[in-house]
């Protein structure tokens, strides 16, 4: 366990796979369990993206797969190397709406449509804003009116 800890994850997967074949019953599944955590830190650490547009689709499949964590930091990864992303902004108010954090989805895509406006036409119909749809804010920035 320190080894996870540390984040020195090969040695602990080492430790969990040796200990495995005789670990009492009782702490087989734990054991099971800490070696694919393992396994997954060192998959995401290697990972390597041709282009921002690469870590977007990673980070969507992560956010569909429900690996919000992962999804939000690999969207802000994307924003990082390209600051006026609005796809990676659009992302981010997903990920925001799903996860209930309503004034940070409006942020991300008041920013996503300031950039391209056609975002505004895609979030009409996006299922993924079903949580923002009663905020009156959400339907104002949807529908704004034209003076």
């Amino acid at each position: 366990m320190h080894l996870v800890q540390q984040g020195k994850y090969e040695k602990a997967l080492a430790a969990f796979e040796k200990l495995l074949p005789t670990a009492p019953q009782e702490i087989v599944e734990r054991c099971r369990m800490y070696s694919a955590t393992c396994r997954r830190q060192l998959e995401r650490s290697s990972l390597t993206f041709a282009s921002p547009e690469e870590r977007f689709d990673f980070a969507i499949a992560r956010l569909n797969g429900g690996d919000y964590e992962d999804a939000r930091e690999h969207l802000n990864k994307v924003l990082s190397e390209r600051p006026l992303s609005d796809y990676a902004f659009y992302g981010l108010a997903v990920l925001d709406s799903i996860t209930g954090r309503a004034q940070d989805c409006l942020t991300n895509l008041a920013r996503a449509i300031e950039i391209n406006p056609r975002n505004r036409l895609q979030a009409r119909s996006d299922n993924d804003f079903q949580n923002m749809v009663d905020d009156p804010r959400f339907t104002e920035l949807l529908y704004p009116e034209i003076p």
